[in-house]
């Protein structure tokens, strides 16, 4: 008897659930899976540094006789869409590798974008990771080190459900594009330039870590720096000088009045109403000053600042710029040297995914198919590349990935046996959503 979720057509002339099969498959190949996110894990792909891991998934991809397309992000590209976010960092080492699967006779399925992210956030001081950042250690059902969860196991699940199919001669009856992209992490451009290099498809999966939840809506995401400007004076005469840094203090606290006061309008945002923070405004960085008996001259924070899906990012701008304007008055060192306010990274809208999409039914079968559960949908109040592809593409996203702990952390990890069960929902997922024809010979 046929599973629900699963065309007829996966069901074979002797009457085996094909599905069981796949799955099956999954499990074989699943230690060589881990070998290969250990692999992966090892590649310090921090921002500037992504270009040896990405020739390692080029590798994978051509192995797998994938066609394989590589180039530096375009600024000029998307410099003009309005997804672009502005760009402060050297792209020369900023990579994007799409391997094609194409069938081997005329489509008689739907196309699917496996979309996921290379590049990993800093890890801080090495000593206060139990387990060093880049040596990944498996413990007790969990891989540990930095990137693992966020996103690199995803990339595998990727390339291993494909494999799965493969392994059982067959293949995806329609064109599957497997994404590995940079700059997921800071401005979302990577996965941008993708879509205005022409990489479209039916529906888009990209297994960030959600403990297997379907990502219902996510906030957008804005990054800004604040520069106060002080009057330097010896230590000595500390009295009759402007310290930067105190002053930035007050900035701060303005900041996070508005955090509080956007938190307290979440029952106007519905999918957001029963969410204890859904809005978080970070001072993530913090420099200032030149000698320690002079009274600092200068102060800048780097600040991110979650938006709620409706708002445009131009009014959130106006709020900030307010707030801060607003703030620099109050105080009169501030009201004659005003911060200044500069954009230099996330300058995104964020999205919510309609229900009841052909893509997400068939998510929902898979998931209920490899987990023996309901698949559950959950809000993020972090950035996801698939607005990307909802906001600029009207393409249903389906961000759906492994539990994992500890991400942009200390002792970052990801769980195996949620990694296994999201493996076989993916490959379940583009069985049914692709169509399946016998596997070409390589």
């Amino acid at each position: 008897m046929n599973r629900p979720g699963i065309p007829q057509s996966a069901t074979d002339s002797a009457g085996v659930d094909r599905a069981e099969r796949i799955m099956a498959s999954v499990d074989d190949g699943f230690d060589g899976q881990v070998r290969f996110l250990q692999d992966l894990v090892r590649y310090p792909s921090q921002r500037g540094n992504e270009q040896t891991a990405q020739d390692f998934m080029q590798a994978a991809m051509q192995a797998r006789g994938l066609a394989v397309d590589r180039w530096q992000i375009d600024v000029d590209r998307i410099k003009d869409h309005p997804g672009f976010s502005p760009v402060t960092v050297d792209y020369d080492n900023a990579w994007n590798v799409v391997g094609t699967h194409r069938p081997a006779g005329a489509a008689t399925g739907r196309s699917l974008i496996l979309n996921g992210h290379i590049d990993v956030v800093p890890v801080g001081p090495t000593d206060m990771w139990r387990v060093p950042p880049y040596e990944p250690r498996i413990e007790n059902g969990w891989m540990h080190g930095r990137g693992a969860g966020d996103m690199k196991a995803g990339l595998t699940a990727n390339l291993f459900a494909y494999d799965a199919l493969r392994r059982l001669g067959l293949a995806p009856a329609a064109t599957v594009y497997f994404q590995s992209v940079t700059e997921e992490e800071c401005t979302g451009n990577g996965a941008l330039d993708c879509l205005q290099k022409g990489y479209r498809a039916d529906a888009v999966l990209i297994p960030e870590p959600t403990k297997a939840n379907l990502v219902r809506a996510n906030v957008g995401v804005l990054w800004f720096q604040v520069e106060v400007r002080g009057r330097p004076v010896h230590v000595a005469e500390a009295t009759s000088g402007a310290n930067a840094i105190l002053a930035t203090y007050k900035i701060i606290e303005a900041l996070k009045a508005l955090e509080a006061k956007w938190n307290a309008a979440k029952a106007e945002h519905a999918l957001f109403a029963d969410e204890d923070h859904p809005i978080n405004i970070n001072v993530g960085k913090i420099a200032g000053g030149d000698w320690a008996s002079s009274v600092p001259a200068w102060c800048r924070i780097d600040v991110r600042a979650g938006i709620y899906p409706g708002i445009a990012v131009a009014d959130a701008k106006a709020e900030i710029e307010a707030c801060i304007a607003a703030a620099a008055r109050a105080d009169p060192m501030l009201s004659n040297m005003p911060p200044a306010v500069t954009y230099n990274g996330f300058t995104s809208e964020g999205y919510v995914l309609a229900e009841g999409s052909d893509a997400e039914t068939a998510l929902a079968a898979a998931h209920a198919q490899s987990s023996d559960s309901v698949l559950e949908a959950e809000i993020s109040p972090a950035y996801l590349d698939a607005r990307v592809f909802v906001l600029y593409d009207d393409t249903p996203a389906l961000v759906y990935g492994p539990e994992s702990d500890g991400i942009h952390g200390f002792d970052e990890r990801v769980n195996l046996t949620s990694l296994r069960q999201v493996t076989k929902a993916i490959a379940l997922f583009m069985a049914d959503w692709c169509g399946l024809e016998a596997r070409a010979a390589d």
